[in-house]
C-alpha cells in the first residue's frame, strides 16, 4: 500500500451506516487501478456495533457487500488504547475545522501516497459523495503528475 492513496475508514457490521460498505467497495473498484485503496479498520467502540472476530467480520463483509478491500484487525480509534494510525489521523481537522476523536463508525480519512492526511469526512458523508470523490481524484491526479 505504500505509495497508494488510501481512504482509511473505521467500520462496523451492526451500525445504521453499515450499508456504506457498498459505496466503499464501489470506490475500490473505480479507483484501484489508479493506485487507490480503501482500508477498513473494524472498531467496537461505538455502541458495541462490531462484536465479531476478524474472521466473522471478513465473512460478513465479503458475503453481504462483496468487500475486496483490505480489512485490518479490530482496533480502538479513540482513548488510551488508540491505534497508532488513528493517533496520526485524528490530529487532522475536517472541513469545519474540527480535529480530535473519531465521532462514530464510518469516519473517513483520505491519505496521500506519502502519508499526508489530505481530508477528513465525518460518518454521515456517503463514500460516493461529490466531496469525497473529488478529493480522491485530486489526490490521484497529484500522485500521477
Amino acid at each position: 500500500m505504500k505509495g497508494e492513496v488510501l481512504l482509511v475508514v473505521n467500520v462496523a457490521s451492526r451500525c445504521g451506516l453499515t450499508p456504506q460498505y457498498a459505496g466503499l467497495e464501489r470506490l475500490q473498484g473505480k479507483y484501484a487501478d489508479r493506485g487507490f485503496s480503501v482500508v477498513g479498520f473494524p472498531c467496537n467502540q461505538f455502541g458495541g456495533q462490531e462484536p465479531g472476530t476478524s474472521e466473522e467480520i471478513a465473512t460478513f463483509c465479503s458475503a453481504t457487500y462483496g468487500v475486496s478491500f483490505p480489512m485490518c484487525e479490530k482496533v480502538d480509534v479513540n482513548g488510551a488504547g488508540r491505534h497508532p494510525v488513528y493517533e496520526a489521523l485524528t490530529g487532522h481537522a475536517d472541513a469545519d475545522g474540527q480535529a480530535g476523536d473519531v465521532q462514530w463508525n464510518f469516519e473517513k480519512f483520505l491519505v496521500s501516497g506519502d502519508g499526508e492526511v489530505l481530508a477528513r469526512f465525518r460518518p454521515a458523508t456517503e463514500p460516493e459523495a461529490e466531496v469525497v470523490t473529488s478529493a480522491i481524484e485530486s489526490a490521484l491526479d497529484r500522485r500521477q503528475a
